[in-house]
């Protein structure tokens, strides 16, 4: 996907003089045109001005950590995948929460099949892109999503700015672990805490809930008292505690069909939706290289079929990190919420 000449030659004027001597790993130098070329093709995907296209370059210039999560998750080859596997879940006037938004992949997914989407995302430099990507087209919320409202205090992972959790265990159970070596949590803010009921109460019930966190899923799960249409939560291999709470939650809250997705895959792992003893089961047998996935959960099993699948599922190779890799390979992929 490229762009419009003008919108490209602005860009890269931009781009010149707002990151001086910032180098992207792997861009030979060329940082200026490679960022362009990137906002350029969040742009058009958003449909942002130019002006608002520049600030975005000034916002995403200031963090390695940021540019690389950009780079993977707007990747052009991405976002039909992405949409196509969304559609299932979503009809146009829906209502979707995406929770740990990031740099808001799921979000622009969520908008461009018509539906109005709230993101939730505690990191202020995460937030701030996030209303500078949007604007008024997506509701920004900036607060932590946990089990009760109060104040809870989100870690910080210096060596991979992008990423922060609410979870003293998940940081002992990553210690350590293949791919997280060299992670450090040396970073800590304070924030809000909002519980899924009480965004529901403020923008209504939604139709899908995709929870994107790091080792906190079943505390955000418990925020939650009432299902709703499909749900999907993050689980990781290093920390599967969280996992098997967040679907014993699930259960108690009346879901009974379930399916799964390896990595940023989007493609199911099961033909038809399976029990929850199934997927515990499945889970369970992953190998540790496997990182990371997503469980879904809906209370209309025919969503979670695996029909017209974008592409296969991939295969797990027990030496090597699937799909993105390793969390510092992966530039971020799951911030927390």
């Amino acid at each position: 996907m490229d762009v419009p000449g003008q919108i490209r030659t602005c860009l890269v004027r931009q781009a010149g003089s707002a990151l001086g001597s910032v180098q992207q790993p792997g861009s030979d130098g060329d940082t200026s045109m490679t960022l362009a070329h990137l906002a350029g093709v969040i742009c058009e995907q958003l449909g942002l001005s130019k002006r608002e296209a520049a600030r975005l370059l000034r916002d995403v210039s200031r963090s390695r950590g940021i540019i690389r999560s950009l780079e993977v998750y707007y990747a052009p080859d991405r976002t039909a995948r992405l949409d196509t596997f969304h559609r299932r879940f979503l009809d146009p006037g829906n209502c979707a929460f995406d929770i740990g938004a990031h740099v808001g992949d799921r979000t622009a997914s969520f908008l461009r099949l018509g539906t109005h989407a709230v993101a939730v995302e505690p990191q202020p430099d995460l937030a701030g892109l996030l209303r500078r990507i949007f604007g008024h087209r997506a509701t920004i919320v900036e607060a932590l999503a946990g089990a009760t409202s109060d104040m809870a205090e989100l870690h910080l992972n210096t060596t991979n700015p992008t990423i922060a959790t609410a979870s003293q265990d998940f940081i002992a159970s990553a210690y350590g672990s293949p791919g997280w070596e060299n992670e450090q949590w040396g970073g800590k803010i304070v924030c809000n805490v909002v519980t899924l009921d009480a965004l529901v109460a403020m923008h209504g019930v939604p139709d899908f809930i995709k929870v994107d966190v790091e080792g906190w899923e079943d505390f955000v799960l418990h925020g939650l008292s009432m299902p709703v249409r499909t749900l999907s939560f993050e689980f990781t291999t290093i920390y599967p505690q969280a996992t098997r709470r967040a679907l014993a939650r699930l259960i108690a809250l009346g879901y009974h069909a379930f399916n799964a997705c390896i990595g940023e895959s989007m493609s199911f792992a099961h033909g038809t939706p399976q029990t929850a003893s199934a997927i515990l089961a499945w889970l369970a047998n992953l190998p540790l290289s496997a990182n990371s996935g997503d469980v879904y959960a809906s209370l209309e099993p025919k969503r979670l079929r695996a029909v017209g699948e974008v592409e296969p599922v991939p295969e797990i190779h027990s030496d090597g990190w699937l799909k993105l890799g390793s969390p510092s390979e992966r530039g971020g992929s799951n911030d927390m919420a």
